[in-house]
């Protein structure tokens, strides 16, 4: 049998939350998954298949089949794209040798496979599947309680698909014209917030904010700043800040990560009007009133990220006490120093948030996405997380470029504002590589560890900078630089 990973139990209060955790499930199957579902008659399993097979068809713009219970042919197939899924009910299956002649066990490695009664398999149940019962509630007839195993790996996105937020999501779109919309999950970012793109014939398109575990305040403030001083934040449609919900204006998938690789120009184009952006806001009166302060003890906390979590991780020790304390001082002389008007910082300033909108004019083109933590700080922070971006490389040229910008379009002074840069460059990617370490040993994200060396090397450019000479051996003397075998190292410490 296959290792138990981890099991959620969900209680779906009427058919339509079952159906709305079958359509959640369906759009992130993939080839070689297998759902046993088990449960009495009458529980809903069927119903369960029906609506999952119908929003994969209905994802790739199939035509929805009628979907009949396989109760007498046992098997049913369905081409979906590019990808089968196959329907069985093993209710009347006789023995568990008919799996092979029913070709199931091949289905398995190749194909999305459903199969009821599932217990009928015996030994020929596979080692990776996820499993879910469907039980009836003894008191209210309507409602069911779903538990799923999941055995093997790769289960994570099914998992997150069958939870309590996904029918109440259900009830939050239920009363609205996107009732009959296709759901469809986006890609998350390293927070726990989850995204969904709806589509309706005569609406079009919105994304739904899902931050069940979070205040969705801070975003809707901040929304409301932004669009006030004329920016491209997305517009609020609706909202449930109990449930968590937020229904957005869809500002598309030209994200600037995916549009600046394809033409030196474009990319230009792209870095100028971000950094025209944010010498605009800097620019404009009293923007950091009732924000955060982005004070030491913030930076201190941040980077201190670096020492409990990256230095453990790629050394194996436990950091001495006493360079500890000096990390702490070194970090608060270094940010005690930088002088500097306050404004607002937007914080994750960078490729992957920004969107391309080139329909619209002047720096509206410059979408904005994930600002909710946004904090009263110096303006090199923002110009700092978007042209050293851990994501995506940024060249040497684009960066003086853009620098030089700044300065020009606020008439700084660039003696100060390029040691702040450097300051807070290095105070930020201190942060990172403790973050992203923190992804995967706390949250199992491993991605996030691959872009590790492109953050070293933005830290060691930051810490060049004369006045940050005892950081600079600091750090060559504590941490590590992420080579693959201190990657190694790190993944092995979970």
């Amino acid at each position: 049998m296959g290792h138990l990973v981890v099991q959620t139990v969900v209680r779906s209060d009427r058919p339509a939350h079952t159906i709305a955790l079958a359509e959640s499930l369906g759009v992130v199957l993939a080839p070689g998954d297998t759902v046993l579902l088990s449960g009495p008659v009458g529980a809903g399993k069927s119903l369960f298949c029906r609506a999952l097979i119908q929003a994969r068809q209905a994802a790739v713009g199939r035509a929805l089949e009628d979907v009949p219970s396989p109760s007498y042919t046992l098997v049913q197939t369905y081409d979906v794209g590019p990808v089968e899924i196959w329907h069985a009910d093993l209710y009347r299956l006789g023995d568990p040798s008919e799996v092979t002649e029913l070709g199931l066990d091949e289905a398995m490695d190749r194909a999305i496979v459903l199969i009821e009664w599932a217990d009928r398999l015996g030994r020929a149940a596979p080692a990776r599947a996820l499993h879910l019962d469907i039980a009836v509630d003894p008191v209210k007839p309507d409602r069911r309680h779903l538990t799923a195993k999941a055995k093997g790996p790769g289960w994570a996105a099914a998992l997150g698909a069958l939870t309590q937020q996904t029918c109440a999501l259900h009830d939050f779109l239920a009363d609205s014209a996107w009732a009959d919309a296709q759901v469809a999950p986006l890609a998350g970012d390293a927070s726990a917030r989850r995204y969904f793109r709806l589509k309706e014939k005569q609406l079009g398109s919105a994304v739904v904010m899902d931050a069940a575990d979070g205040d969705v305040g801070p975003f809707v403030e901040m929304t409301d700043r932004l669009r006030g001083w004329g920016l491209s934040a997305p517009e609020i449609l609706a909202a449930d800040p109990v449930a968590g919900f937020l229904l957005l204006e869809d500002l598309g998938d030209a994200q600037f990560a995916r549009v600046a690789p394809q033409d030196p120009d474009i990319e230009h184009q792209l870095y100028a009007c971000a950094t025209d952006l944010l010498a605009h806001l800097h620019g404009l009166p009293r923007t950091a009133d009732g924000l955060p302060p982005y004070d030491q003890a913030t930076t201190l906390r941040e980077s201190r990220l670096a020492v409990e979590w990256y230095h453990p991780a790629a050394t194996g020790e436990t950091i001495k006490a006493q360079a500890s304390d000096t990390f702490d001082t070194l970090i608060d002389t270094a940010c005690a120093v930088v002088q500097g008007p306050v404004v607002c910082v937007l914080r994750d300033y960078h490729a992957e948030n920004l969107i391309w909108l080139p329909d619209r004019d002047g720096l509206a083109r410059c979408g904005l996405l994930d600002y909710q933590d946004a904090l009263a700080g110096h303006p090199a922070y923002d110009l700092v997380s978007l042209l050293e971006d851990a994501r995506r490389d940024t060249s040497d040229v684009l960066r003086q470029t853009m620098i030089a910008r700044y300065l020009t379009a606020r008439g700084a002074d660039p003696v100060a504002f390029r040691a702040a840069y450097a300051t807070f460059g290095a105070q930020r990617n201190l942060k990172i590589l403790g973050l992203f370490t923190r992804l995967w040993l706390r949250d199992g994200k491993p991605q996030y560890l691959d872009l590790l060396p492109r953050v070293w090397d933005h830290l060691q450019r930051d810490l060049r900078a004369p006045h940050l000479t005892d950081l600079r051996n600091w750090v060559a003397d504590n941490l590590p630089a992420p080579t693959p075998q201190i990657l190694a190292r790190i993944k092995a410490a979970k």
